[in-house]
């Protein structure tokens, strides 16, 4: 009965973040209102003794996620919306893009731009700079929504391919199941996929957009704060795949010594700007992280989660990973991950690099389905839960194509791997 309670609590998460537009509730105060709720009744459920304390520690461990999660994005939210008010991302496009293309050469540069990001980023940075390229250029609405999506799709399936750009290709990796070699033949169903999304979305896209020319003054201290952003990016990789230093310290290290380096020329009005700026921004974003973390830690603590492990295991490595893709799309990938690598499924090298691609890029099929989609939803007004929905079809079938052709390069190049 509890469970069941619970899990009612999840659906109802779902359904406030599918009905905002008709609620007009926040999605982010309905999620965080119902994680708190969902928490508070399993103490109450747990009466006194170990239990107690069993749940206790579980949300100890669930708020330094939590934490962890929040101290990332804002220090990596720091960096861009700085660059972004001093103009350094558009000046950026400037460089790389022509001032005048074609819808769909345009679809295509930012798929793959998002993409090779992705793959030596996180994906907040990586979705956070491909959004800042379409404030570039002057976009209609539905276009402007159509990239956003298009941009989220890249970002997690660029991060599949390496271990520096997804959590849960890392996490397959450190388990010992595939090797870094094994992963870079990800890159080419990756790729494809995202091409083939790029191309159905510029089917019945036609036109020329542009961008606005713009001589923005920049200081020294600009580029320095830049070279700092690309330079913590680098070292996140190098220093957590060398020490296993988690990069949200590495994050927090570069962002002390971008506002060390700042204040030598900033001045603290237009330093509390910056901060008022992104605390007005991304704040419904933290929330909402906030509450969907909390309701995914419940699931994991009430065994939903071993739940689906054990419906995995009834059916075809290769069928389980399809749909075991899906789910992420409702569940967050990495706790779904961490239970399906506890429960130590016996798979092969191709079943391994088939589950390492579903769980990367399945999370594209709802816009909740993973990090890159939830701040792309509060960057971009045009993206809401429903509007994301019409673009089903193709991303399901970008998914499946992308999913076959990991299958079949994998089986072709590892018959014999185990």
């Amino acid at each position: 009965m509890l469970h069941t309670f619970l899990i009612i609590l999840a659906i109802l998460a779902l359904l406030s973040i599918i009905f905002e537009e008709v609620t007009h509730l926040n999605k982010a105060k309905t999620t965080l209102f119902l994680g708190c709720i969902s928490w508070v009744v399993l103490f109450i459920a747990a009466g006194t003794g170990e239990h107690r304390e069993l749940v206790s520690h579980q949300l100890n461990e669930n708020l330094l996620e939590i934490a962890t999660l929040w101290l990332f994005l804002m220090s990596t939210m720091t960096f861009v919306a700085y660059l972004n008010a001093k103009g350094m991302i558009q000046i950026m496009v400037q460089k790389i893009f022509p001032q005048r293309v074609s819808v769909r050469l345009l679809m295509i540069q930012v798929a793959l731009f998002a993409l090779l990001l992705s793959a030596f980023c996180d994906n907040v940075t990586a979705t956070l700079v491909s959004l800042g390229l379409l404030t570039t250029f002057k976009l209609d609405k539905n276009l402007r929504r159509r990239m956003a999506v298009l941009i989220i799709f890249a970002v997690n399936s660029g991060g599949v391919a390496l271990i520096t750009g997804d959590v849960t290709t890392l996490m397959i990796f450190l388990s010992g199941h595939v090797h870094i070699s094994e992963l870079l033949l990800l890159f080419i169903p990756a790729a494809s996929s995202v091409l083939l999304l790029a191309m159905l979305f510029s089917m019945n896209a036609k036109g020329i957009v542009s961008t606005t020319p713009i001589n923005r003054a920049y200081q020294p201290i600009d580029i320095a704060i830049a070279l700092i952003f690309f330079a913590t990016i680098i070292m996140t990789m190098v220093l957590n795949v060398m020490f296993g230093i988690p990069p949200v310290l590495t994050f927090l290290t570069g962002l002390s010594v971008m506002f060390l380096v700042g204040h030598t020329i900033r001045n603290d009005k237009e330093e509390i700007r910056i901060l008022e700026y992104i605390r007005q921004v991304e704040y419904d974003t933290l929330l909402f992280f906030l509450g969907i973390l909390l309701l995914v830690g419940m699931l994991k603590e009430i065994g939903t989660l071993e739940l689906l492990t054990q419906v995995y295991a009834m059916h075809d490595p290769n069928i389980s990973n399809f749909f075991t893709g899906m789910g992420s799309a409702l569940i967050d990938n990495v706790p779904l991950t961490a239970a399906l690598l506890k429960a130590e499924p016996v798979l092969t090298t191709p079943e391994w690099l088939g589950l390492t691609y579903a769980v990367g890029v399945g999370g594209s099929l709802l816009v909740i389905g993973s990090a890159a989609g939830i701040v792309a939803m509060s960057k971009v007004k045009e993206l809401t839960f429903v509007s994301y929905l019409k673009y089903l079809p193709s991303l399901f079938l970008s998914y499946a194509v992308g999913y076959g052709l990991t299958v079949f390069l994998a089986g072709y190049f590892y018959p014999a791997a185990g």
